[in-house]
């Protein structure tokens, strides 16, 4: 991807120089000159990172830009108190919590790859959004806190990986903690996800005792000496044969480090990077984001051996009859919209769609089809990210992520291509579990209001559905989290100044979309025990209190079909 800082393009201020104290230094220095399709293609390295709440999921993506040389400076979600904050958190929420809400897209080189880093939300009210950043990744990094193996969410977003065989790379973390003993951890993690793991380096002691990591396949170990700085800056380390390192080590720590090395050539699963690509094999690795320890192992195996961009199937005509396997190195553009994000900028009311880069080249101005709709759309204002800052992208390769200034015609999942109408498989919307009514008790900002709910349901913040009788003046807002209505709230009061604004709980905690023969919407339609709405598509959802009553119209409306997946 190459990009330059040219003077915006009247009210669109899509370039937003770097504040003095971000510690951003320009990225793209590092990158060779655009070569031809295929070598671009095959030196991207597109990922996302999976875990838990509190694993250290933003500690991790700060220090791999930290190492890569895209900042020289990290901050710490513990330290925000200190005055620096996460790169990849740039809303002002997450910044005062100390959580990831949104997914940020980073951008950078290392080693002549060019990496896309994906950052996901990390509270479990947000997981749609998470879902749908895992469609436009092609590997994923698993964090997982050796201090407490493997968690729900994480079982559970391994399983929408292991879903779209994505290549998943394990990254222990909090080595500088006491936490479970190694070899039960691995043993753990092959029993709790089915997954063979192989470790391709080991740690040396933990808690106080961790000195650093030994390379399975060169026996080489590397030592870290902590500094006082946190973790805020690239450490100094000393790399030595395991065989010569008994003096820095201690003769106990050797030889503990001896005996697992020597159990895992007997018991451990061999490694192949075929079955690594393939999804069948987890590289393992140890370390600590917090100290630095064991980040750069990570980073030069995500820049060598990370999952390069893969061919996708997708829908040609305007009835999606003829079936395409659409590869990277394929001459023609084609891409996809995962993201839709309002006001990155507050000072304009822009609308940024995030499109992943499937084949061909992007070039700024070229004119697209949007698949779903047959519309034409030129892309005049494209641009690339360092999280909130942004600059202006020229062209772009297989593997990119581009940000789209939307003009209101791109919802998620739609394909975007060249020449041709063209539609890969959608990323779907899923049934939401809690539901609000919206009451305004300021009736002058009705327009603010309105927009702003319109723009924020398009970004997947939340769903929005109106009942066909009253038009669009009595909104019913649904979630799959209770947090994401805290999230509209403080939205809509920092971005659209909506101040007064009260969300009262609903009783249906069921949704479904309704599909198959009219005269089964009409049954439900014509019940006091549902509610029929239609979502802001147009498209019919049935409210219901439990899961009893879902079952009861399926069993006996006519002809119905529901979906608690929204149908593309």
């Amino acid at each position: 991807m190459s990009s330059d800082l040219p003077a915006t393009e009247p009210g669109a201020d899509l370039v937003d120089t770097a504040p003095a104290d971000t510690g951003l230094e320009p990225f793209d220095d590092a990158a060779p000159p655009p070569g031809d399709l295929a070598e671009e293609a095959a030196r991207r390295r597109t990922f996302g990172i999976i875990s838990h709440p509190d694993a250290g999921k933003t500690t991790l993506t700060e220090k791999l830009l930290l190492y890569s040389g895209a900042i020289h400076l990290a901050g710490s979600v513990k330290g925000r108190k200190a005055g620096r904050l996460a790169v990849s958190d740039w809303m002002k929420m997450e910044q005062e919590r100390g959580i990831s809400i949104t997914s940020s897209v980073l951008q950078f080189q290392y080693e002549g790859a060019a990496l896309n880093l994906l950052d996901t939300p990390g509270h479990a009210d947000f997981s749609e959004d998470t879902y749908r950043t895992l469609a436009a990744v092609d590997s994923a990094v698993m964090l997982i806190d050796h201090s407490k193996g493997v968690e729900a969410r994480t079982r559970k977003l391994f399983e929408v990986c292991r879903m779209r065989k994505l290549p998943v790379i394990t990254f222990m973390n909090k080595l500088d903690r006491m936490g479970l003993d190694p070899l039960e951890l691995l043993d753990e993690v092959s029993k709790t996800l089915d997954l063979k793991v192989v470790p391709l380096n080991w740690p040396i002691g933990m808690g106080r005792d961790f000195k650093g990591v030994v390379d399975l396949r060169t026996r080489m170990v590397t030592l870290y000496k902590l500094e006082g700085r946190h973790g805020q800056e690239v450490l100094e380390a000393v790399e030595l044969p395991f065989d010569e390192a008994e003096e820095a080590l201690g003769s106990h720590l050797y030889e503990q480090v001896s005996e697992e090395l020597e159990l895992l050539e007997i018991a451990g699963d061999d490694w192949t990077h075929e079955a690594y690509l393939a999804g069948d094999v987890s590289a393992v690795f140890w370390g600590s984001a917090m100290t630095n320890f064991g980040v750069e192992p990570l980073l030069r195996f995500l820049a060598e051996s990370a999952g390069a961009p893969r061919e996708r199937t997708g829908f040609e005509g305007e009835d999606r009859d003829t079936e395409v396997v659409v590869a990277p190195q394929d001459e023609a553009f084609s891409g996809f919209i995962f993201k839709i994000q309002a006001n990155m900028n507050p000072r304009h009311r822009d609308r940024v769609a995030f499109m992943r880069v499937v084949s061909g080249r992007f070039e700024r101005g070229m004119d697209v089809t949007i698949g779903r709709s047959g519309e034409s759309l030129r892309l005049a204002k494209p641009h690339t990210f360092m999280a909130q800052e942004r600059s202006i992208v020229e062209d772009a390769w297989p593997g990119d992520i581009v940000g789209l200034y939307d003009p209101g015609k791109l919802r998620i999942g739609d394909t975007l291509a060249a020449g041709r109408r063209l539609r890969f498989d959608g990323i779907p919307r899923f049934a939401p579990e809690h539901f609000v009514r919206v009451e305004l008790k300021d009736p002058l900002r009705r327009k603010q209001l309105d927009t702003g709910l319109s723009q924020l349901s398009h970004e997947g913040v939340i769903q929005l559905f109106f009942r066909p009788e009253l038009g669009h003046q009595d909104a019913w807002l649904g979630a799959v989290g209770m947090l994401q209505f805290e999230v509209l709230k403080e939205r809509l009061r920092n971005e659209y100044n909506v101040q007064k604004v009260a969300f009262h709980p609903l009783r249906y905690k069921h949704a479904r979309w309704v599909g198959g023969a009219p005269e089964g919407l009409a049954w439900l339609s014509g019940r006091r025990d549902y509610q029929v709405v239609e979502d802001r598509n147009g498209q019919p959802v049935v409210l219901a209190e439990t899961p009893w009553m879902i079952q009861f119209a399926q069993d006996n409306a006519p002809g119905i079909k529901l979906y608690d997946v929204e149908p593309l």
